[in-house]
């Protein structure tokens, strides 16, 4: 499309295909999506498709059982791939199409892929209609929804198509289209408004992308005039059936609905003193007919918190709220658990509820949008910090493993490069590759991704940039896991106490002697032994507890000595200091690339380095100065805030 960034997929990255004589068996609507990209491929480099004969390039359609796996081979100079379902087709397709010129080349055993997550999902914080406070897409550093403009479904759904051939080409096969903060106008969506989710719904199936709603809990009595909306009420749940009905009637292949209820304002079942599991099982009944699933969110805690009372401890209430319903939650109810107990921060310890509730299907929750790691002004690649995540083991067992779905927070908006900051497609990527195989390595995924988007000549160069940007971003923002320090409301750039004396929860206490909080079972919440052995002993002391989740877990004085060797507050220091430095080196690599890279995208990228320098020494002397006046303690270095 014209003045649409192609991301990953150029059009160079397709000319192997395009060049080729490609013999494709089959039919299906997911078959004719396979056709019309290797036709369009063709037409571009002058390759082929052939009714029979000899081929190059063989995509077969074996059954239509609705399979993602697929199988693929190289052999006697062809390439063939099979599926025995049209989804299958396509990601072997685009599995072809990221191997490039290896596709063709040499030999390959027979060899079968399937996605270790059934569902990899995409969670869009849009608003239909523009919020006062939170915009068009909350949370969102990318423009307007791709979705929603002027309080309706876009007219033109040609970038909404677009956007489902990104995601089914790195794996993902889900999306929910609102926000899970689900406002007056957004509720309306799921009745009088449905036709605009299913234009919607049909542009994104043409690349295997099932769509998702999230639905107010109160909507029998926002939309259905009922007096109740209580879970366990005949009338309630046969309003629910009825209004799901016809859902399914607009939209067959619906995946189903997202829930955040009972927290931060949103209504939920405390209400009607029921629990979490009688709300999900009810809306699970509504879609049991369909095939469809609830994810219901676990994000569940006290938000007027009282930052005197140190028992109170936000960072304990999923497990707390959660753990006790084990085994009560229905079948097609996926209880949907963010990957930190708290709120998606730079650094946190795996949610303990994750691996707790074996009678339970979970769903882990991660944040592509980068709300608490630089907002897509950064530079922030969160590929390492997910890959720690998944293969997190909290009984032995990885998470990914425990995992019956991965979620991610959407990072994309209407702008022309996506996601704002062009080198944040890489998280995007990255996400959907990760759900796909958990187990991969990050890095190569991150060198395939700036092979498809730049091609080879600033491969070296992206990849200097990139790769260790998460840990960079950590040096100069929270140290030891501490989290926060964030302007309150947008949580952009620093403000050490801003949330220190709020209703949230989210303190770090720091006071002249020391910083952190004790989270210990012998003095402090209790939240660490809320994990199983032998992660609950590990985190039980400063001196097991690692030194990135420190502060996290225990309140030291600053001159305690981390496993690094260095005192808390020198680290401090150090780390600022440094995360400024990487980051002036990374621009500096950047600059050099401008004669490798279009100059749109590099002026863009150019363009953010400039404000991530700005921000993060704002960051580096706030910290350092708050931290020297707190401790009193000097920097062993000399250095001084210019």
């Amino acid at each position: 499309m014209q003045g649409v960034d192609d991301a990953w997929l150029p059009d160079g990255v397709f000319r192997q295909v395009g060049t080729r004589r490609t013999l494709i068996r089959g039919a299906g609507p997911l078959v004719d999506t396979v056709r019309r990209e290797v036709d369009r491929a063709c037409a571009r480099f002058g390759g082929r498709v052939v009714p029979h004969g000899d081929s190059d390039l063989v995509l077969e359609l074996t059954g239509e059982d609705g399979s993602e796996a697929f199988t693929y081979e190289r052999r006697d100079g062809r390439t063939t791939v099979t599926a025995s379902g049209g989804a299958g087709l396509l990601h072997g397709f685009f599995h072809v199409v990221r191997l490039g010129a290896a596709a063709f080349e040499g030999s390959s055993e027979r060899r079968s892929h399937r996605s270790e997550l059934a569902l990899r999902m995409l969670d869009h914080w849009d608003n239909v209609a523009v919020h006062p406070v939170m915009g068009q897409v909350e949370r969102g550093y990318a423009g307007g929804s791709l979705f929603w403009e002027d309080g309706r479904a876009r007219g033109d759904l040609e970038r909404v198509m677009a956007y489902g051939r990104l995601l089914a080409s790195c794996g993902i096969n889900a999306v929910a289209v609102n926000n899970v903060n689900v406002h007056e106008t957004e509720a309306r969506l799921l009745t009088d408004r449905i036709a605009e989710v299913a234009a919607i719904a049909g542009a994104l199936r043409e690349y295997g992308i099932r769509t998702h709603l999230s639905v107010s809990f109160a909507a029998p009595v926002v939309l259905g005039g009922l007096a109740t909306a209580d879970p366990l009420d005949e009338g309630v749940r046969a309003w629910w059936a009825e209004v799901t009905g016809r859902v399914y009637a607009a939209i067959p292949d619906f995946g189903g609905y997202v829930v955040k209820a009972d927290s931060e304002e949103q209504p939920g079942p405390f209400a009607y003193g029921r629990t979490h599991a009688d709300g999900a099982n009810m809306l699970a009944a509504a879609l049991e007919p369909y095939g469809g699933t609830v994810h219901w969110r676990a994000f569940v805690y006290d938000h007027r918190q009282d930052w005197r009372d140190r028992t109170t401890d936000r960072a304990r209430a999923a497990y707390d709220h959660f753990v006790p319903l084990d085994g009560q939650f229905a079948s097609n109810a996926v209880l949907q658990v963010k990957h930190g107990p708290m709120d998606f921060q730079v650094r946190e310890p795996v949610s303990p509820l994750i691996g707790a509730m074996p009678g339970t299907r979970l769903a882990v929750e991660l944040q592509a949008t980068q709300e608490y790691t630089g907002q897509q002004r950064h530079v922030c690649w969160l590929g390492p910090m997910w890959s720690e995540v998944l293969r997190f083991r909290p009984d032995g067992t990885p998470v990914a493993e425990l995992a019956n779905a991965l979620v991610a927070v959407s990072n994309v908006g209407d702008d022309r490069f996506w996601t704002g900051h062009p080198l944040a497609q890489a998280n995007l990527y990255t996400f959907g590759r990760l759900a796909w195989q958990p187990d991969a390595d990050p890095l190569e995924i991150l060198d395939e991704w700036i092979r498809l988007t730049f091609g080879p000549e600033p491969a070296a160069g992206v990849r200097a940039v990139m790769e260790g940007s998460w840990r960079t971003y950590e040096k100069y923002t929270a140290p030891l896991g501490v989290g926060f320090m964030v302007q309150p409301g947008h949580h952009y750039g620093p403000s050490v106490d801003g949330y220190e004396y709020s209703p949230w929860g989210t303190y770090h206490f720091a006071d002249r002697d020391g910083v952190g909080v004790d989270r210990s079972a012998a003095t402090g919440t209790g939240y660490a032994a809320q994990y199983a052995k032998p992660w609950a002993e590990v985190y039980e002391s400063p001196e097991t507890c690692p030194d990135e989740l420190l502060l996290f877990f225990h309140h030291v004085p600053y001159g305690h000595v981390l496993h690094s060797g260095k005192t808390v507050i020198q680290h401090i220091y150090d780390t600022h200091f440094e995360g400024v430095e990487e980051a002036e080196a990374a621009r500096r690599v950047w600059a050099s690339l401008v004669d490798l890279v279009d100059a749109e995208r590099h002026a863009r990228v150019a363009e953010r380095f400039e404000e991530q320098l700005r921000s993060a020494r704002e960051w580096r002397d706030q910290i350092n100065s708050y931290f020297f006046r707190k401790s009193g303690v000097p920097d062993a270095r000399g250095r001084r805030i210019p």
